[in-house]
């Protein structure tokens, strides 16, 4: 029976990562990209799955080892560090979860036609429900796993219906004819950026797989979960790339929704809002549930009674989408602060590796490590340049 469980748990988190990697930015992302750099795009996903792979296994396995959150493992190596972080992921998870509860919206506006409004108060009431019932751990990764299963096989579906180039798309993945650094660091972002990379380190942690003996597990459990997102990706590119092949634009207000329309008619379109809805809500679930984890440990209040700080930080997200809609500006603000969590976490993992009252007796990989400092360096610099680019959109 433990086995057993202890499967399901490992694939419980694997799926709430990926569930929350895809949300409705991942969809648009992935579309957009796939009409600007056509079959291309493929080289795009590939090295951000490398860079992703690189990301999380870090994370994980410093967090399995201490056997602490994220957070205390910054505020042990630097007081108020951790505080800082939590700050950053609490911010971006409630501004991304308003977008979250929006497309949820959307996706309930395409299925039956209420306004997105109503759509989204009934999606918050699901999110919440989820955690209302007494084994929400359990109910939280049994949802994320049926709704990525559902998402993957209807777009796989639709890649049937587009009929795109597999040939040209896996030549390209290899020797593209152009190389965007900034989609691959957004992808990099999109997948483990912000709180994502943590939904299923936390998770993990929170059921009890932890310590040196759980490394194996916790590593095929990482890297599992990047495999299950790029999997939905790589449908979704190739789907899109059978579209833009065939001549076809996309609608520029939202791309994912002219794609399926335009493989499967009428049909498609309804699979749109299927995916957009389950997109929405899990990642609404695994945005709250992250972002409760990082304040749990600072008091022990919020600690006895998380669930009910989940379901504030859904109910506010939804308030606030259902009462003034989604506020542009704050969205563009903390999309560009989000670049900075990656590094400023990895980074902080990095070095806590190396510390022995952090991690005791536990050798890190020579190998993560260098891949894990050039994965900073490089989103370091990306961080600080959207940033750059993104605060005079603020004022403009």
């Amino acid at each position: 029976m433990k086995e057993q469980s202890t499967r399901s748990l490992l694939l419980g988190a694997a799926f709430l990562m990926a569930t929350s990697a895809i949300g409705p930015g991942f969809l648009t992302q992935t579309t957009h990209f796939t009409q600007q750099l056509a079959a291309s795009f493929g080289f795009v996903i590939l090295i951000s799955i490398i860079i992703d792979i690189g990301a999380q296994l870090n994370i994980w396995r410093i967090i399995a080892v201490s056997e602490k959150p994220a957070q205390d493992i910054a505020n042990n190596l630097l007081p108020g560090l951790g505080v800082f972080l939590s700050v950053l992921i609490v911010a971006g998870g409630l501004a991304f979860n308003i977008g979250n509860i929006a497309g949820a919206g959307l996706g309930t506006n395409v299925l039956f036609g209420i306004s997105p409004e109503m759509g989204a108060l009934f999606s918050g009431v699901v999110a919440v429900a989820v955690f209302l019932v007494r084994e929400a751990g359990k109910v939280m990764d049994r949802f994320a796993q049926i709704a990525g299963f559902v998402m993957i096989a209807l777009t796989i579906f639709v890649m049937f219906s587009a009929q795109p180039p597999v040939g040209e798309a896996v030549t390209k993945t290899f020797v593209p004819d152009t190389i965007d650094f900034l989609a691959i660091i957004t992808l990099v972002g999109g997948t483990v950026g912000g709180y994502i990379t943590f939904a299923g380190g936390h998770r993990l942690l929170d059921a009890g797989v932890k310590g040196k003996e759980a490394l194996p597990q916790v590593t095929k459990s990482s890297v599992s979960a990047i495999g299950i997102a790029s999997v939905m990706r790589i449908f979704l590119f190739l789907a899109s790339l059978g579209v833009v092949a065939s001549g076809f634009t996309l609608n520029p207000e939202n791309p994912p929704a002219s794609v399926f329309q335009a493989a499967a008619g009428n049909v498609g379109y309804k699979i749109f809002g299927v995916i957009m809805w389950a997109a929405a809500v899990t990642s609404v679930v695994g945005a709250a549930y992250t972002s409760v984890s990082f304040i749990r440990t600072f008091n022990k209040t919020i600690n006895k009674h998380h669930k009910w700080f989940i379901v504030a930080f859904i109910v506010i997200s939804t308030t606030v989408f259902v009462s003034v809609g989604e506020p542009v500006k704050v969205l563009i603000l903390v999309g560009s602060l989000n670049g900075l969590i990656l590094p400023i976490a990895l980074g902080v993992m990095l070095v806590a590796a190396y510390k022995q009252k952090i991690v005791g007796d536990y050798k890190h990989p020579l190998w993560l490590t260098i891949f894990g400092v050039l994965i900073v360096i490089a989103m370091s610099y990306m961080g600080v340049m959207s940033l750059i680019q993104g605060i005079p959109k603020l004022f403009g």
